[in-house]
């Protein structure tokens, strides 16, 4: 096709998650008190572990990491969602769709990282209890976190530096509530399924890497358990519970949209918000509801 007579798409329509306005208006009241739930309840942790010293160890350092990347990753999507109930045209810019997949990438590769450095800071507490303030120091906690940005930061580049470069000649809905590779591509003004199978394999690479690695950890540190004393074992066995459920939580939605994709309207839709809403929601409840150390510290910051 020549290239000379496509037309620029300046702007995407977004079809959200259903057209009924009943449904709408019932899911705008739904969404805005769980964004608004999702915003409070990590910011609370962020400020118990800020202020509490109690809780200045390198497991809370990087619980304080998740919650923040949490409330990142539903504000890059939820706002924009919840917005656009009340509006009969759903449209997104074009570069506010590509910001959108920059920071989806950005902020999920970096979580999916972050998840695998919490999996290795449990595996020393547990395997190595007495190397761990040696091993996981603060500055070995701050460049592990960094490196999962710095990680996070590249996968998304290496994506936007596809799709930034793609034809946009005139379709241009898109039915999800924002912006996601697997879409847009579809959109784009070329034969575009072998494309769409690099970059899902790009995305499953480092999310399957992750996994795996996740799997590997948390197996060794039950086994550990298993062998330890039962005061011991009780309390640990606790900590991972709560972790290994926030990664089944993050990663059984990313493996479906980008490793073995269902191609199910419906069923995407509902993978997405639960990667981009459920998952930020539950963290903090998980967390403070399995910790003991975070209910006390919210007991001595009421008092």
């Amino acid at each position: 096709m020549d290239k000379g007579n496509l037309s620029i798409v300046s702007e995407f329509v977004l079809l959200g998650l259903c057209h009924s306005w009943n449904m709408q208006v019932l899911f705008l009241m739904i969404f805005f008190i769980l964004y608004l739930i999702i915003i409070s309840g990590n910011t609370v942790i962020m400020i118990l572990i800020i202020t509490d010293y109690r809780l200045h160890s390198p497991m809370y350092f990087l619980l304080a990491n998740l919650s923040f990347v949490d409330m990142w990753l539903s504000s890059v999507t939820t706002p924009k969602m919840i917005t656009d109930f009340l509006r009969e045209n759903k449209t997104i810019s074009f570069r506010g769709c590509m910001c959108q997949i920059l920071y989806v990438h950005f902020v999920g590769g970096g979580e999916m990282v972050l998840l695998v450095v919490m999996a290795y800071d449990r595996f020393v507490a547990i395997c190595k209890p007495l190397h761990y303030l040696t091993v996981m120091s603060l500055q070995k906690c701050t460049w592990l976190v960094v490196t999962s940005w710095t990680i996070g930061f590249v996968h998304a580049m290496s994506q936007m530096a596809v799709i930034v470069q793609l034809p946009f000649c005139g379709p241009r809905e898109i039915d999800s509530f924002f912006c996601d590779i697997p879409l847009v591509i579809k959109l784009a003004c070329i034969d575009s399924y072998n494309l769409g199978i690099l970059m899902n394999a790009d995305s499953g690479v480092l999310a399957m890497t992750c996994f795996i690695l996740l799997l590997i950890s948390y197996t060794y540190i039950l086994l550990t358990i298993r062998q330890s004393s039962k005061t011991g074992a009780s309390k640990a066995l606790s900590t991972c519970t709560a972790h290994i459920t926030v990664v089944v939580l993050f990663f059984g939605p990313c493996i479906f949209i980008y490793v073995w994709p269902l191609s199910i309207t419906r069923v995407d839709k509902f993978l997405a918000v639960f990667y981009s809403v459920i998952t930020p929601l539950l963290n903090p409840a998980i967390y403070t509801l399995r910790n003991k150390e975070i209910k006390d510290a919210m007991k001595r910051f009421r008092l």
